[in-house]
């Protein structure tokens, strides 16, 4: 019994030792020269240039050792040929266009698309703010001529103690007119067409004018001027005439 034992031991471990000799000719062993995984990484990927997208501000704050999840900085869009810039505003080689690369070559900043957004909500407060006779609101998005129109027409309806009222419905559109540019001082003219609620009371709150439940059109030429490269972003109301 003790010989057999013995036997059976010396069998399973050859066996032991043949299996483990075909697992390491197999999966290969380690020599002390294998590469490390982030020299692999270096040789195989191109080092930014310092300038490069994953040096600007929108770069993802650097994630926990732990997050399996790695998010990507966002694509840069591709720079706006000088052929496409005005695409949409204006013709390539109008009168227009030539204006609006004079205010970029003086304001290399300006944006006509965020130029626009700003003016539809320019457009909305200054009629609201009318309409409530917010004079102080008014005195920082008029200039002093247009302002003091604006003021004569809100005494004129203190006077006949009448009350207005306007809700916007909607801005539909926002189209570029003109633009012109004496030095530094650049004009925008703008065709806005919306729609609106308007309804003017009297002190007994009759109605003496509009509806408080008809949505009218209505279709107004702005103008905004500014002096180019000032402290002070804010362009102001310049003119206005109504664009029916």
């Amino acid at each position: 019994m003790q010989d057999g034992f013995d036997l059976s031991t010396i069998i399973f471990a050859c066996l032991a030792i043949f299996i483990i000799w075909k697992l390491r000719s197999v999966l290969g062993q380690k020599t002390g020269n294998e590469q490390p995984p982030q020299e692999l990484n270096r040789d195989n990927t191109q080092e930014p240039h310092k300038d490069s997208w994953q040096n600007q501000s929108n770069m993802p704050p650097p994630r926990a050792d732990n997050d399996q999840v790695i998010t990507l900085p966002p694509r840069q869009p591709a720079p706006v040929s000088q052929k496409d810039r005005w695409k949409g505003i204006a013709e390539e080689g109008s009168q227009l266009a030539d204006t609006l690369d004079r205010v970029v070559g003086l304001e290399p900043s300006f944006d006509i698309k965020a130029f626009l957004e700003g003016a539809k909500v320019a457009y909305e407060m200054i009629v609201v703010d009318f309409a409530k006779g917010n004079r102080e609101e008014l005195k920082n998005l008029l200039t002093d001529d247009v302002y003091r129109g604006f003021d004569q027409a809100i005494k004129a309806r203190e006077k006949a103690h009448e009350t207005a009222e306007t809700t916007f419905v909607s801005i539909d559109k926002s189209e570029l007119m003109a633009a012109e540019l004496s030095g530094r001082d650049a004009q925008l003219t703008i065709r806005f067409i919306a729609k609106m609620i308007t309804v003017t009371r009297d002190e007994q709150g009759n109605i003496v004018d509009g509806s408080p439940d008809e949505v009218v059109d209505t279709s107004d030429i702005w103008t905004f001027s500014r002096t180019l490269g000032s402290d002070d972003p804010t362009w102001l109301l310049a003119a206005t005439e109504s664009g029916q």
